[in-house]
């Protein structure tokens, strides 16, 4: 228990490479653990990092194997990706901190009768009013956009103020009456 699992049968014998590296394998990580858990104070995070540094010492395993110290290779990615991984998370805190809720106000009565009336017209005279008095379009801008005549917007334009009028004029008053 705890030591390396058999090979499956029928495979054949493993590259000398691979078993240097599986037994520096078994003889490192838990250490390594160890050092990253009290770097990091998250045993899983630890085990994450010090995965990941040996994964990538596997890829690299020809060129590694002939370094002095492999094992000072794989502790400073290790360390460098739990140092990679605090800044990350310090850089989404900061950032997290630095935005603020927004204060939006209630919208006044004027507003909520407005959004009311405009709710009410048909969908191509609340488009033109909306364009000419709150996008500030012309009514040739308009006409182009919703590709029609001018004479269509302008009607759709007069048709909507005159509604907007009556249903505007008729809320003022139900406020005046309270």
């Amino acid at each position: 228990m705890g030591g390396r699992p058999p090979d499956p049968p029928g495979s054949s014998a493993p590259k000398a490479a691979e078993l240097v590296f599986d037994d520096f394998y078994h003889a490192h990580f838990r250490a390594l653990v160890v050092q990253l858990t009290a770097y990091t104070g998250d045993r899983g995070q630890a085990q994450d990092l010090v995965q990941e540094a040996f994964c990538r010492a596997y890829a690299r395993w020809d060129r590694i194997v002939g370094y002095e110290d492999p094992l000072a290779w794989v502790r400073k990615v290790a360390w460098n990706l739990g140092h990679n991984r605090w800044r990350r998370l310090r850089t989404a805190q900061t950032w997290l901190l630095r935005q603020r809720e927004t204060y939006a106000p209630e919208p006044s009565p004027d507003r909520v009768a407005l959004d009311t009336a405009l709710a009410t017209l048909p969908p191509n005279q609340r488009r033109a009013v909306v364009l000419h008095y709150l996008a500030d379009l012309t009514v040739a801008e308009i006409a182009a956009q919703e590709q029609v005549a001018e004479g269509t917007v302008k009607s759709w334009l007069h048709r909507g103020r005159a509604t907007l009028a009556t249903q505007l004029r008729d809320s003022n008053e139900e406020v005046r009456d309270v």
